[in-house]
């Protein structure tokens, strides 16, 4: 989107592994990524925790297919993340979004605030997370494939359409 906001870790996301990482700890230590048009693929590839560096590195990536997959592949993960400490940073993996409203600020007239509302988010048990595993993520059906409201109301998808009265419109 078009706004950084501080929340955005907290309910936009797409993290295979979200910690307090430092890709700055060592020289070997990187964050890549490629888009061939089909597949945009992020790499953090043999990097450590803030403070926690002799727990060993990390190396995963995310790779997001233009159909709309989601892979998540773990290469290298030294320490179960139940173990990873959440004081400094949100220990977390999985999907969320969010959108945001600018609505008038009733005190400050000429001035607006910002409100987000958090859709959806998945979150994958982090204690399945480990060394040379994966996670895909398959894209279900939705109302975007519609053109009209009334087609996606009436459609045979595997989810219930819902009124959003800040959107004025169904979702």
């Amino acid at each position: 989107g078009d706004v950084i906001h501080r929340m955005l870790t907290a309910t936009q996301y797409i993290a295979p592994l979200m910690a307090n990482f430092n890709p700055s700890y060592s020289r070997n230590s990187t964050v890549q990524y490629l888009d061939n048009g089909t597949v945009f693929v992020v790499q953090w590839d043999q990097v450590y925790l803030q403070g926690k560096e002799e727990l060993g590195s990390f190396t995963f990536q995310a790779a997001l297919h233009s159909s709309g997959r989601i892979v998540f592949g773990y290469k290298e993960i030294p320490v179960p993340v139940l173990q990873i400490s959440a004081s400094q940073h949100p220990v977390k993996a999985g999907l969320s979004d969010a959108f945001m409203i600018l609505n008038p600020a009733p005190d400050v007239p000429e001035s607006r605030r910002r409100t987000i509302y958090e859709y959806h988010r998945v979150e994958l048990d982090t204690s399945r997370i480990a060394s040379l595993s994966a996670v895909e993520f398959t894209p279900l059906p939705t109302c975007l494939q519609h053109q009209s409201c009334e087609t996606c109301v009436t459609s045979e998808l595997t989810f219930n359409c819902s009124w959003c009265h800040v959107l004025q419109r169904y979702l």
